[in-house]
């Protein structure tokens, strides 16, 4: 793995990029041509790995899954083995969120794919699909409701042209509600009743905010949404999309049938038949729950989204510095002191990025992010506040975040003042432990050239670095001039020597 703390910071400065969505039930691929701002998809992939099938009680993988998966992701890592890093974007969803890292999986699907994938929480998937699903729409000002099932989470989003508004993940999804209801295959009325049920108290936390957000449509996206749609539409139960009665028949039909394995729908694919008993149970809590009457179908979703992430990214649309800002106002952080420590950051990693190969630029990135959110923490408490906004950065829903960046901008929040917290950045995959130690370093040293919070500007100093050994050095007689720094500058030699890390200066 790359010294890369996202390739998704890279932008899509690439004419052709690849899109790669590790569900709970299928992977799906998408390779797409970018042209003046348009998306043109050139070829789409999917099996049907059924993930989530092979997770444990105690969250770790089924060999014979997780076989079945890596097989499928070195099949499209053959068509990405000419794609240079950064142009191909993989997330991982419910499944590998669930996933122990110990299990290691995530470093062998990484090797078979031959690019990083990225975890992504619940919240931002939701956000990722919203914006594939309006791509996929005529433009227009209302509300829409947007749902998508996947194999082992539901989706729902409230979203107004591309901005999602309200964005919800529920754990419930077409394989996790099968093997729960509908495990030996059969189809009975009272199973179908408690997975409709089970659906409903999920749902049912957010029912109100979504009836009361004054949505216009609904749209689904994702493949059981669109199995359903296709068999309500071929049996003639419906002629657009999914209606409520259609839903019904389809329910009805389904528990007359009795059996998955016999089920003899016009366009239900034999792919689709194990978990579509799940699926439909899903969608008719949700229609019932949210009171929808109809639904259109959309062709985009996750995938999409990913690519079109990457559009905006390359174009200096990136939500994440939006996140970013957004923290700062509502955490009432020193917006101006932040961006002095910012500044200075950024100088002393021009100087170590050669010697400390951090030439990627995702790490100039977070070590910006995490200057300007370091005391973020501050409002909680101002006793040991690094630990309350590492808890912050670690946990909450930072929208465009995926949740390693999500940690490492923990751990650098939590390293930039007193202890060196080494277990914290062992914890971290081992692909980026290094680079991120040493962003954490350089931080450590920005902040405490700003421990006065004086507007003056700080003297710049010149920045070596020579393995694990840095050398400070001031314009003649600084140090003299400012004792304080000085002591501040040995006390922080301690403790970075407690890390194995030598700070000189002079």
């Amino acid at each position: 793995m790359a010294q890369e703390l996202s390739p998704a910071t890279q932008g899509a400065r690439h004419e052709t990029v690849a899109a790669v969505d590790l569900g709970s039930n299928s992977f799906h691929m998408i390779v797409a041509r970018i042209n003046g701002g348009h998306m043109q998809i050139i070829d789409r992939l999917k099996e049907s790995v059924r993930l989530g099938e092979g997770l444990t009680e105690n969250k770790y993988l089924d060999p014979q899954v997780a076989e079945r998966a890596l097989v499928c992701l070195e099949r499209f890592g053959q068509r990405l083995r000419d794609f240079p890093l950064g142009s191909v974007r993989a997330v991982g969803t419910n499944t590998l969120r669930q996933l122990r890292p110990e299990t290691r999986f995530l470093e062998q699907a990484e090797l078979a794919l031959g690019h990083p994938i990225e975890v992504i929480a619940g919240r931002e998937e939701a956000r990722l699909i919203y914006l594939g699903v309006a791509h996929g729409l005529a433009a227009g000002p209302e509300r829409r409701l947007v749902v998508d099932i996947g194999g082992g989470s539901t989706e729902i989003i409230v979203g107004q042209r591309f901005s999602a508004r309200l964005r919800e993940s529920l754990h419930m999804g077409c394989v996790s509600m099968t093997r729960r209801h509908f495990a030996d295959g059969r189809i009975g009325t009272k199973a179908m009743q408690k997975a409709e049920l089970t659906g409903a108290l999920e749902v049912r936390p957010i029912r109100e905010i979504f009836r009361r957000s004054a949505w216009a449509s609904a749209v689904g996206s994702s493949g059981t949404i669109k199995s359903i749609a296709a068999v309500v539409m071929a049996e003639g139960w419906s002629e657009d999309g999914i209606s409520a009665p259609s839903l019904a028949r389809l329910r009805d039909a389904m528990v007359e049938c009795g059996k998955a394995s016999a089920l003899n729908l016009r366009g239900l694919t034999e792919d689709r038949k194990p978990v579509f008993p799940g699926g439909v149970a899903v969608l008719l809590a949700v229609f019932d729950t949210l009171g929808i009457t109809h639904m259109q179908v959309s062709d985009y979703a996750l995938r999409e989204g990913l690519v079109y992430e990457m559009m905006g990214r390359g174009h200096h649309a990136d939500v994440r510095e939006r996140t970013v800002s957004t923290l700062s106002r509502q955490f009432q952080i020193d917006q101006e002191h932040g961006r002095r420590v910012e500044a200075t950051a950024l100088q002393l990693y021009q100087q170590a990025a050669g010697p400390w190969s951090l030439s990627q630029r995702s790490h100039a990135l977070m070590l910006s992010w995490a200057a300007r959110l370091h005391e973020i923490g501050v409002m909680v408490s101002h006793s040991q506040y690094q630990k309350h906004g590492a808890y912050l950065l670690r946990n909450a829903d930072l929208a465009g975040f995926t949740r390693q960046e999500q940690a490492v901008l923990a751990a650098l929040v939590l390293g930039h003042r007193r202890k060196f917290p080494v277990q914290e950045f062992l914890g971290l995959p081992r692909g980026i432990q290094d680079c991120a130690r040493r962003l954490c370093v350089i931080l450590r040293l920005a902040v405490l050239l700003h421990r006065g919070r004086s507007p003056v500007t700080k003297p710049n100093p010149e920045l070596q670095a020579e393995g694990e050994t840095l050398s400070l050095g001031f314009p003649d007689r600084w140090l003299q001039d400012h004792p304080l720094a000085q002591l501040e500058l040995e006390q922080e030699g301690i403790l970075l020597g407690a890390a194995g890390i030598t700070l000189g200066f002079h």
